[in-house]
Parts: structure tokens; C-alpha cells; sequence
């Protein structure tokens, strides 16, 4: 049992809209933005300078984007200042009565900030970008999406935040609505408590500080990302607020409000369903941080079985893979159920693609570009791993795969996906980074992978110990190893940028992916039931061949759905699930592997010689294609192309003939009938239709005459009233009339059929090395696209029919095809046999009957220029070593090894937090502001982009009038 898959060869590098899309973490965009008979709103972009209306923050320059039914601005630099606000939470736009050739527009959000954006650009083009901006308002108020704002922000927490802090804090639609009340979503963590000391990690401070920052900048749908706002998630994301602020961060908060029930209405269809991958989580499900108290209670396992299962019922291709159940179980400490579905749609979807595959093609993506950046930042410690030959991959696979949660304590893994959340994958690597470069010593010591765990094991238990404890500085004692960790990862390591990312996986993608299709491939081998008369190499060229034809024709959606049975047997074993082909596939494929499955022909016009290829169809493929399979499934399996070659590529002449002779035998009793042996004449005619001469369609011609003659023969015959035989009785077409060994003495009386079963039938199964397919080239730019444009597939199909055209014009068009067996080269036929029938047997009275209706099968077709072509055997290109660098099996064991074994950390004991409701209380004096202390230290420059000139203007802005229509 195999499972095949060619979807990794179907990547393509995101567009320009679509790059744009991630970073302003927009979810796909909806098909039905628009009403019925309505045109789709157009996208723009646009220079402007952001303000807010109460001078609270700078001024920024950037681009401001329509993307209906989205707003959104990100700063010059792409880091400092950036929002993404639904259409839906904007209640007034109003033109500002600025000074002369000044264009700028005052936005007011549902929850009251009044947002300030001058336009930049030329006149014309400012107007059209306010025109398609009311335009795609205007859907918005159309759909209804308005009315919805009210309910789901009562589902956040953050406006029990505000409200706490300001009674007088009211939605700017009034609250004239009798809505039902909704509680904001929480995790288990409300109820277990949250892990780790609330006091210890100053929970109060850092709820005032945040609540200020929301009421200032907007919160969930409508939050400002200001330097502030990183600043304060690098602090760490207060308990209660960490789940909003995540699928805010993150994006999976537009998922959740444009998509109101469906996680309820998505479990409620698929209520009682099972498959493989809902038996697969059943296998996890107290596997998921077990020592957290949520998860030793029913209701904790019920939220992870259930947001679990739903992933799976959404995306079926995907399913289920290990490590979702720990990112899970993560989240759902502080995200609602429905949240945290969203949450891991983004995660495997966006944040972490391929991470979660059943190839896992993402993880040893991202290992290879780590391994590629600890040699270029850490070239000791790489040299050093290489000498004592200690995989990086032990260690670093189950970092990025749990996001740190399962190997270092979740007070400190929680503040690391806190930040990974805000400033997107590069984390990962930075922190990564940051632990080999603090343990540099040690890990120079090292000698083994054992080694290598133990240390960074016990570096990760020490990470709220003092990072100086012989310091005389009481500052610097009071320095934790967690808060150096986060110093090295965002200082020293900030030139790990998110483009530093994406160039470097563009770069190793094309190894990954040969890498991972050499692994498949062993494995598919490897657990083939039977190999039969061939060797692990030829079963290897046999893969080559049907991965090609799948990735020419891709097979049918693979069905994940576990089957209903009557009976349940214990002895049984499960079945696992198997790629299957069909039968466009299955012809695909056999055109590679048999001569005359397809059709070759040299093609000459005068401008060009060429070799085309297709795939040819006859009854006899289609015939093949269900004899193999015997397990009557309609599809075929790699075992089942294994073993159909076997039955055939090994055979000596008996034997073959035997097989030819199974395969025309429909209902399997052993007899041909006249319609069976018809076919099977056109089988013949179908595998010899491109011979040289005539002696292949002769022998076809002679088997027809011998074999109805001989049939006749054999038939019983009554006898007459005087003694003597009469006339055979006549039988139906089909009703059996040839068996086995009357075939077998009618093609022994052909010298040219025989010599076809006992050496040309197995030879025209050829397993030859295909040279290495390149992926499919990525775009990259303006040039990248324009080339991709012109050499397509359809405009080379094109451009040789027109030169073809124009050879046929000037009398220089030849077409020469290939035969498939290639025996006879020259316009001579072999002298037959005697006829196997005696005298007596030649006064068949049928002769004359078999001969007219052999005549017409046998009737020529148009005249076909037919030579033998000698064509020199392609050179496969170097494929990946079966031993990589990179091999896919021992990272992934070591892999499941790791996130099935968590170490119990002391720190993470949960602790009464009920103080933390006091927040607002003012006996902390200034320990709010020292909160903010640890990241001074890494804060990144952000430049707003304007001069003194243009902040003076955006100054004068803040306090400009609408313009009043007249």
C-alpha cells in the first residue's frame, strides 16, 4: 500500500496580489462580494499619509489599498505602521476642507476613532480612488455586513476591556438595537486557570497598559498596528487578551466574521462521521499537553476533538496530520473553539503551508533554509556539527513544528507565539538562531545527537534563571535567559527579514522537492506486497513512469471517507489508503512503459524536424486496464501495475500466449466466442498498425481464416439419417467457440505470431531511466511572466500547426511513424505454414462465410508511410542520491519522537489570577512603565517618511472641518 502525490510539483510562487494579500493577512477573497447583476469592486492602491484625529501618534506615509471588502494602509518601511479594517466597520467618510491642492479624507470607525488619510497622488487619481472606494462602501451597506459589526464585537474581550476602563465608551450607532447578548469567547484557561505565575508575569500591568492602547487605537475588527502595539506583544500578550489578539495578529479574525455559524453548522453535517483522520486524532487526543489540567477533563479532550475533526471535514485533502493536535491544544488554552478552528485554517494554510502535510514538505523546507542560515550566521558551530556529524534537524524539526511549545516552558513558548503571530515566520528562525548562538560553547563540545538534546533540554528548563548570576549589577542579575534569548533573536539577528525567507525557500524548493519525491518512491517500493520476477530498480523505473503520467493527468480526489462495513472482524487490519489511477492515467502511463501504446512519428514541414508523442486509445488498453485490476475498483494501484507487468514482461511463448488469451476472455470459462475473436483480431491490428509491409497484416489475416476454420471444425456435428455427419449446428456469437488450446495450435501455425509471443509481446514492454522532470518554473517579475505567457504549452501547439500549414502549402510536410515492433524492415512477407487443418477438416462447408467476414475486418485503411526510425535513448539527467543531506525519515521520526515527549516544566503551574480584575487600580506606581523595560533594548528605528513640511500639513489636518456641499 502507497500513497502518491504530485501536488508538490503544482506549487507556484504567490503573484504580486497575492504577496499583498499574506502581508495584510487578508483571507481568501470571497466570490460573492457583490450582489447578483452587480459589477466585482476593483482594487487600488494609493500614496497617503495616515494621522489620527487626536494627535496621540505620528504621521506615517505609506500606501493605502482598497481591497473590497477590506481598507488597508501599511507605512513606507512595511513595518512601523499597518491595518487591515473591514469595509463593514467604517461608518462615515467625509471629504476635510483643506488648504488648496491638499486631498484627504477623515474615516471614522465603528468604534468611535476618527482615521485621517491625505492622498498624495494626482487629482484625477485620487478621485477615482474615492469613487471605487464608495462604490465598494456601498456593497457593504448592500450585503448587510454593517448590522453584523455589533454582535461579534461583543464576542471580543477586548471591549470588556474598554468598557471597564470608560463607562462612557459607546459604539457610534447609538444603542438602539435589542441584539441578544453574547459573551466574549474565552479558552479553558478561564476555567483550569492559565499556566505560569500571574504575578510573576505582571498580568495587571500589562492588561492597563493594553487597555489603553486599544481605547486609542481601535481594537479587534478595527485595531491600528502602531510601533506600541509590536512593542507591547514582544512584553507578552496579557492571558485573557492573547486568544483575540492572536486571530487578530494573525488574520483569522476576518475568517471568523465573514463566516458567522460555520463552525457550528460544519460539525452539525458531519455529526457521527468517521475517517482516517478522525480515527487518527482519536489515537492523539491524550497525547496533547497532557499535564495541562484542561486536558485530564472531558470538556478540554470534547474542544480538542472538536476543532480537530472540523479542520479535517474542511480541508479532506489534508486531513489530519501529527503536531496539529499540540498547536490545537495550545490555542485552545486561550481561544473558544470556533476561534481557534479559524486560527489552525491560517496556520496550515498561510502562516505555516506544508508544515502539516503528510509529507511535512514545508518543515524540511524551512529546515533546510535554517541549516543554510546557521551556516552562514554560525559557520563555527555548522563546521562543528558537520565533523562530528550531528543533525541539526534532531533538534531544530520539533522547534518550528510545535512552535516551540513542546520544548521549552509554555510561559516562554507562549511569548515566542506571541511574536510569531505579529511579525510573522521569520521568529522561527531568529530564535532558533539566537539558542545556537548562546550555547555556542557547549554545543562545541558536543559529540552526538544525544548530546545535542540534553543540552538544548536543559538550556530550556534553566530559561527563567538569571542570565548573569555572578553579576554585581542587580539589573543585570535580575536579567532572565528567556529575555536574553529575545534580545540576541530581535537584535542580532534582525537582518532576518521576511524577504531574507522567501528568497531562501525559493532557492532550496527545487532540492526539497526531489528530495522528498526519492523518498517517496523508496517507500513506495519498499512497501509493495510483492515485487514478483522484478528488482527493487526495475519496480523504480515502473514508479518513474506512473509518477509522469500522473503528474501529465492527475488522478481522480483521493477518498478519505472511511467506507461502512457489515461485518467487523479483530483479525482484520485496517486498510490504509492507496493512490489509485484511472484510465486516461493508466493510458498515459502505459504510452511510457509499451511501444505500441503510443503513437511516435517524426514530423518534417520544412522549417522544423520535431518528434511528437501521443497517447494512443484502443479497446485493447482499455481492456488491459481491467484485467489488472483485480480487485475490481475501477482504479488501478502501484502494486497492481507491479504485478500486471509481471504477468506479462517475464512470459516465454506458452506462457504468453496463455496471457493474450486470458486477457480476451471477458466471463473466464475458458472459451473465446466469434465476438471474443474478433476483438482479439483487432488487437492485433492495433498493435501492429505502423509495421512495415504486409506480413503482420497477413498473419492477422491467416489467424482469422484458421481460427474460424478450425472453430468450425471442432463444432459438434449430428448425425444425418443415413450414418454420416451433417452440417454442424450453427452457434450464437457469443457463445463459447474457441478455447485455449485450439488458439494456441492456430498461432503456432504462424511463423510471424509466434515469433510476436515468444520474444516481440514481452520486448515491447520496455522500462527504460526517463530523464529527471523539472518542476514547473516559478514567475518571478514582469520578464518571468511575460515568458511564462509565451511559452506555453498552447502557444507551442500553435505555432506548430501553423508551420505544418505552410509545409503542407509548399509540398514539404512528412509525417513518419515509428513502429512498435520493428521486427520486418522491408517490404517482405515470410512464407507461411501449412495449415494445421487435414483434408477432411478443410470440407467445412463454413469456409466461404469465415472468408467474407474476414474480409471485412480485414478491409485497409488509407496508406500510411511507415519506416523504422532509429532514435538514440534520451540520457536521464542526474536524480537526487538515494542517501541525501537531507533525508526526509530521520527527521520526521525524530520529529514524532520529540512531540510525543514533553518535559514537565515547574514554571507553568497554573496560578489564581483573580487580581488580576483590579487592574485598574493605581497602587502600582511605575511598575506599568518598567514592564516595557526588557524590549528597549531590541526596539527597531521606524521613520515615518515625511518632512517637516509634510508633518506640519498632516498637523493642520487633524483639525480640519468637513467640506460641506453646497
Amino acid at each position: 500500500m502507497s500513497t502518491i502525490s504530485t501536488a508538490l510539483r503544482n506549487f507556484k510562487e504567490p503573484t504580486k496580489e497575492q504577496l499583498t494579500q499574506i502581508f495584510f493577512s487578508l483571507p481568501t477573497i470571497p466570490q460573492d462580494v457583490s450582489p447578483k447583476g452587480a459589477e466585482e469592486p476593483q482594487k487600488m492602491e494609493i500614496s497617503a499619509v495616515l494621522s489620527l484625529a487626536d494627535g496621540s501618534e505620528d504621521s506615517y506615509a505609506g500606501k493605502l489599498h482598497v481591497l473590497p471588502p477590506y481598507l488597508t494602509f501599511s507605512s513606507l518601511d512595511r513595518k512601523s505602521v499597518r491595518f487591515t479594517i473591514p469595509l463593514s466597520t467604517i461608518r462615515r467618510v467625509e471629504r476635510l476642507n483643506a488648504r488648496a491642492g491638499i486631498y484627504a479624507l477623515s474615516l471614522l470607525t465603528w468604534h468611535g476613532m476618527k482615521i485621517i488619510v491625505q492622498l498624495t497622488s494626482l487629482r484625477p487619481t485620487a478621485d477615482l480612488f474615492c469613487s471605487l472606494l464608495r462604490d465598494a462602501l456601498k456593497v457593504e451597506l448592500e450585503r448587510g455586513r454593517m448590522k453584523l459589526v455589533k454582535n461579534f464585537a461583543k464576542t471580543c474581550y477586548s471591549e470588556v476591556l474598554v468598557s471597564q476602563l470608560s463607562d462612557e465608551e459607546k459604539p457610534a450607532d447609538g444603542d438602539g438595537e435589542d441584539a441578544e447578548e453574547v459573551a466574549y469567547h474565552s479558552g479553558l484557561g478561564l476555567k483550569f486557570k492559565y499556566p505560569g505565575d500571574p504575578k510573576k508575569l505582571r498580568e495587571a500591568s500589562k492588561l492597563k497598559l493594553w487597555t489603553a492602547y486599544l481605547k486609542n487605537h481601535g481594537r479587534n475588527l478595527t485595531l491600528l498596528r502602531y510601533p506600541q502595539c509590536t512593542r507591547l506583544v514582544q512584553v507578552g500578550l496579557p492571558n485573557r487578551l492573547r486568544g483575540e489578539m492572536w486571530e487578530t495578529l494573525s488574520g483569522s479574525i476576518y475568517l471568523r466574521f465573514s463566516n458567522p455559524g460555520y463552525y457550528e453548522e460544519l460539525l452539525k453535517t458531519h455529526e457521527g462521521r468517521t475517517s482516517i483522520s478522525t480515527e487518527d486524532i482519536e489515537k492523539d487526543l491524550h497525547r496533547s499537553l497532557p499535564e495541562y489540567a484542561g486536558y485530564q477533563s472531558e470538556d478540554g479532550i470534547g474542544r480538542l476533538r472538536r476543532v480537530l475533526q472540523a479542520y479535517s471535514f474542511k480541508n479532506p485533502e489534508l486531513g489530519y496530520c501529527q503536531a496539529m493536535n499540540i498547536l490545537a491544544a495550545a490555542i485552545l488554552i486561550y481561544m473558544s473553539e470556533e476561534q481557534a478552528f479559524w486560527l489552525l485554517e491560517v496556520l496550515c494554510d498561510r502562516l505555516l503551508p506544508g508544515y502539516y502535510a503528510p509529507s511535512m514538505h514545508g518543515t524540511l523546507l524551512d529546515q533546510r533554509v535554517f541549516e543554510a542560515l546557521v551556516q552562514r550566521c554560525l559557520p563555527v558551530i555548522h563546521d562543528h556539527f558537520q565533523a562530528v556529524d550531528v543533525q541539526l534537524s534532531v533538534a531544530s524539526l520539533p522547534w518550528f513544528l510545535s512552535l516551540y511549545i513542546n520544548s521549552m516552558p509554555m510561559v516562554f513558548a507562549f511569548r515566542i507565539v506571541d511574536c510569531f503571530f505579529c511579525m510573522g515566520p521569520k521568529v522561527l528562525f531568529q530564535v532558533g538562531l539566537a539558542i545556537l548562538k548562546i550555547n555556542g560553547d557547549a554545543l562545541l563540545q558536543i559529540q552526538d545527537d544525544g548530546g545535542f538534546l540534553n543540552l538544548m533540554r536543559d538550556y530550556f528548563a534553566s530559561l527563567g534563571d538569571s542570565a548573569h548570576p555572578n553579576s554585581s549589577d542587580p539589573r543585570a542579575r535580575a536579567i532572565t535567559r528567556f529575555q536574553e534569548l529575545l534580545l540576541v533573536s530581535f537584535r542580532e539577528f534582525s537582518v532576518i527579514t521576511d524577504e531574507t525567507i522567501l528568497s531562501e525557500r525559493k532557492r532550496y524548493r527545487s532540492e526539497i522537492i526531489h528530495s522528498i519525491e526519492s523518498f517517496s518512491k523508496r517507500s513506495a517500493v519498499r512497501n509493495l506486497k510483492s515485487l514478483g520476477r522484478f528488482n527493487k530498480e526495475q519496480a523504480g523505473l515502473i514508479y518513474d513512469a506512473l509518477y509522469k503520467a500522473m503528474c501529465i493527468v492527475p488522478p481522480p480526489a483521493q477518498k478519505m471517507e472511511k467506507e461502512p462495513v457489515l461485518i467487523t472482524t479483530r483479525e482484520g487490519g485496517e486498510e490504509k489508503p492507496e493512490t489509485r489511477v484511472g484510465l486516461k492515467t493508466f493510458q498515459q502511463f502505459l504510452s511510457e512503459i509499451a511501444t505500441w501504446a503510443r503513437d511516435e512519428k517524426i514530423v518534417m514541414n520544412g522549417f522544423q524536424q520535431r518528434i511528437d508523442r501521443d497517447v494512443a486509445e484502443h479497446e485493447f488498453i482499455d481492456r488491459l486496464f481491467f484485467f489488472w485490476d483485480v480487485s475490481c475498483k475501477g482504479a488501478l494501484s502501484f502494486q497492481d501495475m507491479v504485478s500486471g507487468l509481471d504477468g506479462v514482461m517475464f512470459n516465454d511463448l506458452m506462457e504468453n500466449i496463455e496471457w493474450f488469451f486470458n486477457l480476451h476472455d471477458k466471463n473466464k470459462d475458458g472459451y473465446l466466442t466469434k465476438d471474443e475473436v474478433l476483438t482479439l483480431s483487432e488487437s492485433f491490428l492495433f498493435i501492429f498498425r505502423y509495421e512495415i509491409g504486409d506480413a503482420y497484416l497477413g498473419a492477422v489475416s491467416r489467424f482469422m481464416t484458421n481460427a474460424f476454420e478450425y472453430g468450425d471444425a471442432l463444432l459438434p456435428r449430428p448425425e444425418g439419417e443415413d450414418g454420416e455427419e451433417s452440417e454442424p449446428t450453427p452457434i450464437e456469437s457469443n457463445q463459447p467457440y474457441l478455447n485455449l488450446a485450439t488458439f494456441r495450435m492456430v498461432v503456432l501455425a504462424d511463423e510471424v505470431l509466434e515469433s510476436f509471443f515468444e520474444t516481440d509481446l514481452s520486448a515491447s514492454f520496455k522500462l527504460q531511466p526517463l530523464p529527471e522532470m523539472e518542476l514547473p518554473i516559478s514567475n518571478s517579475g514582469l520578464l518571468g511572466d511575460l515568458w511564462s505567457s509565451i511559452a506555453s504549452e498552447n502557444n507551442k501547439k500553435m505555432f506548430n500547426l501553423f508551420t505544418d500549414e505552410i509545409g503542407k502549402t509548399i509540398g514539404k510536410h512528412q509525417v513518419l511513424h515509428k513502429p512498435s515492433i520493428g521486427r520486418y524492415t522491408k517490404l517482405e512477407e515470410p512464407k507461411a505454414r501449412e495449415s494445421l487443418l487435414t483434408p477432411s477438416m478443410r470440407k467445412s462447408p463454413s469456409r466461404s462465410s469465415l472468408t467474407t467476414e474476414s474480409s471485412v475486418t480485414l478491409a485497409p485503411s488509407g496508406s500510411t508511410l511507415t519506416v523504422n526510425i532509429p532514435t538514440d535513448d534520451s540520457k536521464p539527467l542526474p536524480s537526487a542520491p538515494e542517501t541525501a543531506a537531507l533525508s526526509a525519515m530521520p527527521m520526521i521520526q525524530a520529529a514524532n519522537a520529540a512531540l510525543m515527549e514533553r518535559m514537565a516544566f515547574a514554571i507553568d503551574d497554573a496560578k489564581d489570577d483573580d487580581d488580576v480584575d483590579d487592574f485598574l487600580r493605581d497602587d502600582e506606581g511605575d511598575e506599568d512603565d518598567q514592564v516595557l523595560d526588557e524590549v528597549d533594548a531590541f526596539l527597531e528605528a521606524h521613520d515615518s517618511g515625511l518632512t517637516e513640511a509634510d508633518k506640519a500639513v498632516a498637523d493642520d489636518l487633524r483639525h480640519a472641518e468637513p467640506l460641506k456641499l453646497k
